[in-house]
């Protein structure tokens, strides 16, 4: 069974953006390559378990198992060493991650309090997008009961956009709510 937003891809976003931008071939339209989940966790150096936490919360947003970063150096003023977990990350591919893409635009960002879409402008100027997620629990899979710590995420949608435009076009046609 083939993601809803795969195939919506294929059968109409595809054939849009051949028109719109005048692909000679379909296969130079821009298309989603991954999508990378960070969540720092600085506050892991007081609290061992809170990272275990993190990261089972993240295991049942995205459906993987994600990897636990580490401190790549000390850093005395925020009381760091070398080698301390920071954060924990997961990359996310094919089915897994169209199925995540389409739970965050039509579930996840609708729940955030007073959203009224997200910024237009967080493109890196290589065809991807940043999103900043404030809160974990705008995800149906996470129990309110069990959430110890509130923590916010990054969502990094990395495109083969050569333009912003190219992919601002994409995700709009994904149903991204951007503001106007």
């Amino acid at each position: 069974m083939m993601a809803r937003l795969k195939e919506k891809y294929t059968k109409e976003i595809v054939p849009a953006l051949v028109e719109k931008f005048g692909y000679t071939n379909p296969m130079l339209v821009p298309k989603i390559e991954k999508i990378a989940i960070n969540i720092g966790a600085g506050d892991a150096r007081e609290d061992a378990k809170l990272m275990d936490k993190l990261a089972d919360e993240l295991t049942q947003i995205t459906g993987q198992k994600p990897v636990v970063t580490r401190a790549k150096r000390s850093i005395a003023n925020f009381h760091l060493r070398e080698g301390m977990p920071v954060g924990c990350r997961v990359t996310l591919r094919h089915e897994r991650m169209y199925e995540f893409l389409d739970r965050l635009i039509s579930v996840a960002l609708p729940r955030v309090r007073d959203f009224n879409g997200v910024s237009a402008k967080a493109f890196d100027g290589r065809g991807n997008y940043t999103l900043g997620v404030s809160e974990q629990i705008i995800f149906p899979e996470i129990d309110l009961e069990k959430v110890d710590k509130i923590k916010g995420m990054n969502v990094t949608i990395v495109t083969s956009a050569k333009t912003d435009e190219e992919c601002k076009v994409l995700l709009a046609s994904f149903g991204m709510p951007f503001k106007r």
